[in-house]
């Protein structure tokens, strides 16, 4: 296995989010398939939350990637979070109208109200617990004429499950969780992400053994796995054009592994 393979397989691992990018998983897609269903109902704001590094990113720009082509679809990956600055965004992505001064909240629905739409426009909300409670009580609002579509994520930490939240306990009419991999997921997620690249020598290196340390090291998490593995291979790399350590081709040691967690802060000394 050349240097280069250690760079491709690398590169596999970097922290961006791209449709392309979606390995299908039998739950995860089973999860995908059913948002997907959630957004055909009539329903006003559906709900897409779990902890950071489960996929909730991806899982907004496959859907947006999926639906653009057949409907009106608005993706905001970065949260707007001045509120004139929102609805001016929104009046002018979903009603083609522009504004150079304030828009407030009472303007923005005179608006929606004024404007026949021939289809409900999907918006899509990531990252919203960024949002204020008063902004996301005005989208909720907004939701409720039934003109504009909602799909949000947000984070579901240890000490606070968001979606018991004043404002979303009777609102969301739909709510899907998503959580992180198991052992057997894990396993197929990396190598199918590395067989996708045509990376079959660095797939092959993951067999039960160093996927159950690296799964105890990320509990699973898709987000801190890409992370560990970026930075095992760029040991790996760096050893190989060095040829400072003899490489099994063949298994991943332990050792390489924990160095690498070490490097990303999974563990410490």
């Amino acid at each position: 296995m050349k240097s280069s393979i250690f760079e491709s397989s690398k590169n596999v691992f970097l922290d961006t989010v791209n449709a392309k990018d979606y390995i299908q998983l039998d739950r995860v897609s089973t999860i995908y398939q059913s948002l997907k269903n959630s957004v055909k109902k009539p329903l006003k704001m559906i709900l897409l939350y779990g902890k950071p590094g489960t996929g909730k990113s991806m899982f907004l720009n496959k859907l947006y990637h999926d639906l653009s082509v057949s409907q009106k679809v608005y993706l905001y990956s970065t949260p707007i979070l001045d509120e004139s600055e929102f609805f001016k965004t929104l009046a002018h992505d979903i009603l083609n109208v522009k504004y150079r001064g304030e828009l407030n909240f009472t303007q923005f629905m005179a608006v929606v109200n004024e404007k026949m739409l021939n289809e409900i426009p999907l918006v899509l909300l990531d990252e919203a617990q960024l949002y204020s409670n008063a902004l996301m009580e005005k989208i909720r609002l907004l939701s409720d004429t039934r003109k504009i579509k909602f799909v949000i994520t947000l984070h579901k930490t240890e000490k606070e499950d968001l979606i018991a939240k004043e404002h979303f306990q009777t609102r969301i009419w739909e709510s899907i969780e998503l959580e992180n991999a198991s052992n057997v997921e894990l396993k197929i997620y990396i190598q199918k992400k590395l067989m996708k690249a045509n990376c079959f020598d660095s797939a092959n290196m993951f067999q039960n053994k160093p996927v159950n340390l690296i799964h105890k090291l990320t509990k699973g998490n898709y987000r801190d796995t890409n992370k560990l593995l970026y930075t095992l291979f760029d040991i790996y790399a760096s050893y190989e054009e060095n040829n400072s350590v003899k490489i099994n081709k063949n298994n991943i040691s332990n050792k390489i592994i924990e160095m690498a967690a070490l490097h990303t802060g999974l563990i410490h000394d």
